[in-house]
């Protein structure tokens, strides 16, 4: 009965062990995962100040990038890595508040980046962009399907919306298609793809 106990006991203690570092890799993966990711627009973070728990701070980025952090205000951390808004905010928090705060930040949730494709495509809908990965003008075409038989590709239109205002692009994507010099026309998270019909 004794034996049975201590095998049971030692079974254990091994299984919580390898429960701990399962978890372990899993938070040093999603921490590898994350490090080069450049903060966006409706990025979900928490910004945390070690030993000061009142400026525990979740937000989401807003459309200009900014944030707004305790006793500094409003911080343009769009465009920046991780480690590179904590050092901005750390930065702002030393200049004129705290000796030596120990920031850090993490991703709690990221953006959904869409793009909406319009007009004379197999499957017009709204798709979201692989994580990470930049696509150009003739890659999501594909991803809607490809062109109908009534697709006119020499006359497409990407509607965008950047820094408080909107830009059109009209844009030859049969010529794209052909010339790899054109082709690099990348698509921007909220881009309206619209392909045009064929006159007749």
């Amino acid at each position: 009965m004794e034996i049975r106990y201590l095998i049971l006991v030692l079974l254990t203690l091994v299984l919580g062990s390898l429960a701990s570092f399962a978890e372990a890799e899993i938070a040093s993966s999603l921490k590898a995962a994350t490090a080069g990711h450049k903060l966006t627009p409706n990025d979900l973070i928490e910004v945390k100040v070690f030993q000061e728990p009142e400026l525990t701070t979740a937000t989401r980025i807003a459309a200009d990038g900014k944030i707004t952090f305790p006793l500094i205000g409003e911080v343009a951390i769009g465009g920046t890595t991780l480690v590179e808004a904590a050092r901005l905010i750390r930065d702002r928090l030393q200049a004129r508040f705290l000796v030596d705060p120990q920031v850090s930040l993490i991703l709690i949730e990221p953006a959904k980046r869409l793009f909406t494709v319009l007009g004379q495509v197999q499957r017009p809908g709204t798709y979201r962009f692989p994580d990470q990965e930049a696509l150009n003008l003739i890659q999501v075409i594909g991803i809607a399907g490809g062109y109908t038989r009534l697709a006119d590709p020499g006359r497409v239109t990407v509607k965008r919306h950047a820094q408080g205002k909107d830009s059109l692009f009209r844009l030859d994507a049969k010529r794209m298609a052909r010339d790899q010099a054109t082709a690099d026309f990348l698509v921007q998270p909220g881009d309206l793809i619209t392909i045009a019909e064929r006159a007749f």
